[in-house]
């Protein structure tokens, strides 16, 4: 049996109502609000965590660019100024020689005070012979004096006699200079002479001379200047490294002339001293690092040393036909970044505690907010209901008035009883109908905002691309991508990985759009990132894979072709990673080939393998590498521009500069789409010999 409803008028029943729904929606908006908290507390610690990671990651990856670059013109700023130190002291040495030339003969003894002479045991030079060394005192003691890198400066004859400046030398009796090697290496060339590091025989430790011949009548002498290597460690080699890095320098065979903590230790001056060489070092990454310096190069490698991971930054001193090399250990480097990291993991733990405070602090407000909401809904129930009864003719004017578009109608009911508040929130209505208006207009003027937006990031996609080929000798490049929207997901790159060594790269990144360009941004910068120093294709891309498929969340991926181009041999080694076979066409005989490789998409897996093949380069050959936007253009007919129209064009244009390949290519795809709408990016790159360049495969 029904309960009878006891009569109640409409302001009561408007009065129930609203405190039923005031307080459910509070009590409702309370439960979602504390869970909301909590979870943007603990979201929060999370993304600061995370912050802290990314924010160490980037100060390493960014500490590494830097060092590398640092390092590399430490290397060469310092090759320069020993270059020009040794320099000054061979010019020093002919200055000796074109005064021996020039000195006036006849010229009586004169006394000498300010160096020393020595008489090689058991020989007996004339009395000329002693003369005309003696002339040569007045040119030594200038030379001396504005050359202070030199410890001593003597000259040696073939008779026997041996004068030296400073006369407070001390030489054995049983010294013989004819024995010595900078006088051997002296006399077997007419040119200026460096000798390794050797025991110095006026108890001056480890010396190189600079040594050059000098022909006298009747006799042979050799001018010999001493640069000891505690000298060069700190007036030539003054390089001030931070840490514990260091600088080091070798010959051109190799050997080290001098680096920290080479000394002669307990050997005497009449004992053989040989440094190591570094082209026989059991480290495979030293000796490679070694034979690019003894050929003269620039460079830095990161390689495992004396047990450490370090950059090895390193340059010729022109002068001598040395090299310098500057030695940084990589965690040196990266300290600072480490340093910051542990930093910012204390501070997140902070952070974490003073959120779990704030939040604890927001549940007691919210609480006693909650509280005093719903008492203000029981009080502002019951005024409500008091002026929502307004006449209904009045109500209906307004609906009229507004249904004409009169939106500042407004509806005045003073009879103070429940339709009056009906009345309010009508009027109410028509406010916010014309504010919605009003938004809707702001909503448009976004949407162009948004389309000025996407400009934007068209070119900023625009200039990761390479502004234009590098210069190759004996080679001509171009290339070109062209998106579909206004961002794309193909990339094409350029990267010097050596003296007239290029990586050539072409990728097509799955999908369209927004987040293709952002994975294409992100391939490419890791594509780069481990091709840089890696001379295998393979080694470089797998690489490349692992660091694509770690950041990939969205299973997106990317095909890509990537070639090694040695213009120093000619020849291309490449890579293919699921793309579409570049074509190559033989400049003797224009035969057609399908530059194909196995291998799969990055991102896809971790872990794959991928086919490295190698082909000669020979005078007008011509590669064009290329994504599926190209072959897979379309017409009115919704018919595919394909690979043998492809093929048919390059071989009618084959003649043309690569620019001009590229152009003619494009033009073609667009006259053969007519109207028809780009339906996908569309990037090329050419490659081609230039004519009359002699190629061999080496």
């Amino acid at each position: 049996m029904d309960l009878p409803i006891p009569p109640m008028g409409v302001r009561t029943k408007i009065l129930i109502a609203f405190l039923l729904i005031s307080v459910i929606s509070l009590l409702i908006a309370g439960g979602v609000a504390s869970s909301a908290i909590n979870k943007l507390g603990t979201s929060a610690v999370s993304q600061s965590e995370a912050l802290g990671e990314q924010a160490v990651r980037d100060s390493t990856t960014a500490l590494l660019e830097d060092a590398e670059e640092y390092l590399l013109r430490i290397a060469i700023d310092q090759a320069d100024q020993a270059s020009l130190s040794f320099e000054q002291t061979e010019m020093a040495i002919h200055t000796i020689g074109v005064y021996a030339d020039n000195r006036r003969t006849g010229r009586p003894l004169a006394p000498v005070a300010r160096t020393k002479e020595f008489i090689v045991a058991g020989t007996s030079p004339t009395i000329q012979k002693r003369e005309a060394l003696a002339e040569m005192e007045d040119i030594m003691i200038s030379v001396a004096t504005a050359h202070p890198e030199i410890t001593w400066i003597y000259i040696g004859s073939e008779s026997g006699i041996f004068r030296v400046y400073p006369e407070t030398v001390t030489i054995d009796q049983e010294f013989d200079h004819r024995k010595r090697d900078w006088y051997r290496d002296g006399l077997s060339t007419d040119a200026v002479v460096w000798s390794r590091p050797y025991v110095d025989a006026g108890g001056e430790g480890l010396t190189v001379t600079c040594s050059y011949k000098i022909r006298d009548a009747g006799d042979v002498w050799v001018v010999g200047a001493d640069v000891t290597i505690e000298t060069i460690n700190q007036q030539i080699l003054g390089t001030k490294v931070s840490g514990d890095g260091y600088a080091m320098l070798i010959d051109r065979d190799g050997h080290v002339i001098t680096r920290p903590g080479l000394n002669a230790e307990d050997r005497l001056w009449d004992e053989s001293f040989t440094t190591e060489n570094l082209l026989d070092a059991p480290n495979r990454e030293l000796r490679a690092v070694a034979q690019k310096m003894i050929l003269g190069e620039s460079g830095i490698s990161r390689i495992s040393f004396e047990q450490r991971d370090v950059f090895f930054a390193y340059a010729p001193v022109r002068t001598t036909g040395w090299s310098i090399a500057v030695v940084m250990p990589v965690g040196t480097v990266i300290a600072p970044a480490l340093e910051t990291g542990e930093k910012l993991d204390t501070l997140t733990k902070e952070t974490a505690t003073e959120i779990d405070s704030q939040i604890d602090r927001a549940m007691h407000l919210f609480i006693v907010s909650m509280v005093v909401l719903i008492g203000a809904a029981v009080v502002g129930s019951a005024i409500f209901s008091q002026f929502i009864t307004r006449p209904l003719k009045d109500l209906q004017k307004g609906a009229t008035a507004i249904g004409k578009g009169d939106l500042d109608y407004r509806v005045n009911i003073g009879t103070n009883d429940e339709f009056e508040s009906l009345a309010e929130r009508f009027n109410q209505m028509s406010y916010e109908l014309k504010e919605m208006m009003i938004n809707l207009e702001k909503t448009t003027a976004e949407r162009e905002r948004l389309s000025r937006e996407l400009e934007i990031a068209h070119h900023i996609q625009e200039s990761f691309l390479p502004d234009r080929a590098p210069i190759v000798p004996g080679f001509d490049l171009a290339a070109r991508s062209i998106p579909a929207l206004f961002v794309g997901g193909d990339f094409y790159d350029f990267i010097p990985i050596g003296e007239n060594r290029y990586g050539l790269v072409i990728a097509d990144v799955s999908g369209k759009g927004v987040s293709a360009a952002l994975f294409m941004a992100l391939s490419r910068t890791l594509v780069r990132a481990s091709t840089a120093d890696e001379p295998s294709p393979a080694t470089a891309i797998t690489q490349a894979n692992r660091l694509i498929y770690e950041d990939s969340k969205t299973s997106m991926f990317v095909t890509l072709f990537y070639a090694i181009l040695d213009a120093n041999n000619n020849t291309l080694t490449y890579v293919n990673a699921g793309h579409n076979p570049p074509v190559f066409i033989r400049g003797d005989d224009a035969t057609i080939t399908l530059l194909k490789a196995d291998g799969i998409a990055l991102g896809v897996i971790e872990e794959i393998a991928l086919e490295t093949v190698t082909i000669p380069l020979t005078s007008d050959d011509l590669l064009v590498l290329y994504t599926d936007g190209v072959t897979e253009a379309e017409n009115a007919d919704e018919e595919l521009y394909g690979e043998e129209r492809l093929e048919a064009l390059m071989t009618e244009i084959r003649d043309r500069d690569a620019t001009g390949i590229v152009d003619a290519i494009i033009d073609d795809i667009k006259e053969y789409a007519g109207d028809t709408p780009q339906s996908d990016d569309i990037t090329l790159l050419v490659l081609k010999a230039k004519d009359g360049k002699e190629c061999s495969d080496e």
